[in-house]
């Protein structure tokens, strides 16, 4: 299907595909092609950036697989659990090709599946939720043009110059005007609409640049991940409310996309203040990701772990990895352990009494003088 899209208050019109390749009947869809792409420019992102986080890329492409993986199951699942329609048959649930995920349940998916993975695989949990909230901004901002592809997640009519009209605004609002109605909107099918998507693609992607400004600016661990609540939440409360599909709670007219948004940015906002009052006047200090950590749980205490400072530079952090684990791999474990150094991991050196100098006899003057 194509779409001819219009935006009059700006003079442009431009023909859409949703069909980006047809293989043998089967349809591969632009919305699909631009979601993987945001993911795909997240993850070079997340391992780019691993190290200044102490997280080791080998071991972060399972969370990152896994997290990936659990974040489109959910929001499919959160997407056809509030659907307001019924689905036809369990292929039709599962077929992603024809749209509807939840963003808010591919958000809580990767997070707690991602969160369950790096506990498995050794993986900080704090340090990883900061640089996966990044990397979220970037798959959010690039991934809505999906939407664009699909002429879904608009808003309602506007005045404003890039307000958007297509046969596929039209047909949508003219099928849910008994629906809108019920909810006390009135949309007309017949004039432009807000591009909610272009909206929400706007805002993540500038709030990517300030977490990605502020990153060596941090003060805890887990800072930036809650400035990522609060930063989407805020605006994904703002943009829900001009749309025309949201998800409602049962038979509520509240929206599921909303209500998360504030409970999440209340919780998030609390943490902030509670952590930033616990790391004031501290630097923080990140532990540098080593690579054989089965070699390091063996070497015990002739192996200590490095950190540097969160403001130090990337190039510093690639070089002090990459030097403190060499110093691991060179470390000969069936070496005997110097005898001094096992009497001072076995048991602490034993206080001793300061030496008294020995009195001294005076001088004895010569007889003669």
């Amino acid at each position: 299907m194509n779409f001819h899209v219009q935006f009059p208050g700006l003079g442009l019109e431009m023909t859409v595909h949703r069909v980006a390749v047809s293989l043998g009947g089967f349809n591969i869809y632009w919305y699909g092609i631009i979601i993987a792409l945001g993911m795909v420019l997240a993850m070079a992102f997340a391992f780019h950036y691993a190290t200044d986080f102490g997280i080791n890329s080998d071991r972060l492409i399972d969370v990152v697989f896994i997290g990936a993986v659990m974040a489109i199951v959910c929001a499919r699942i959160c997407y056809v659990a509030m659907a307001p329609f019924d689905y036809q048959s369990i292929w039709e649930m599962i077929d992603i090709r024809l749209g509807g995920i939840a963003i808010y349940g591919a958000v809580i998916g990767a997070f707690v599946f991602g969160g369950l993975a790096a506990r498995w695989r050794k993986i900080p949990i704090l340090p990883l939720f900061d640089l996966v909230a990044m990397g979220f901004l970037i798959g959010q901002g690039v991934g809505r043009w999906g939407n664009f592809a699909n002429q879904e997640a608009f808003g309602t009519n506007t005045t404003l110059p890039w307000g958007m009209y297509s046969e596929g605004t039209h047909d949508y609002l003219a099928s849910v005007q008994s629906t809108l109605a019920a909810a006390g909107i009135t949309v007309d099918p017949t004039q432009p609409v807000h591009p909610t998507f272009l909206y929400e693609s706007i805002w993540c992607l500038v709030g990517f640049l300030a977490l990605w400004a502020f990153m060596k600016h941090r003060r805890f661990h887990g800072q930036l991940f809650l400035m990522y609540v609060i930063w989407y939440g805020l605006g994904r409360y703002w943009i829900e409310g001009l749309r025309t599909d949201s998800l409602l709670i049962g038979n509520t007219n509240l929206r599921f996309s909303q209500v998360v948004a504030m409970c999440s940015v209340a919780l998030a906002i609390i943490l902030m203040v509670h952590n930033l009052q616990r790391a004031a006047g501290q630097t923080l200090m990140v532990p540098l990701a080593v690579e054989d950590i089965k070699k390091q749980a063996k070497a015990g205490d002739r192996f200590v772990v490095d950190s540097l400072p969160a403001r130090s530079r990337h190039a510093d952090f690639v070089t002090a990895t990459a030097a403190m684990n060499r110093r691991l791999a060179e470390l000969d474990l069936d070496a005997p352990v110097p005898a001094d150094e096992a009497d001072a991991a076995e048991e602490p050196e034993a206080a001793t009494a300061p030496e008294t100098p020995a009195p001294q006899e005076p001088e004895k003057e010569d007889a003669g003088e």
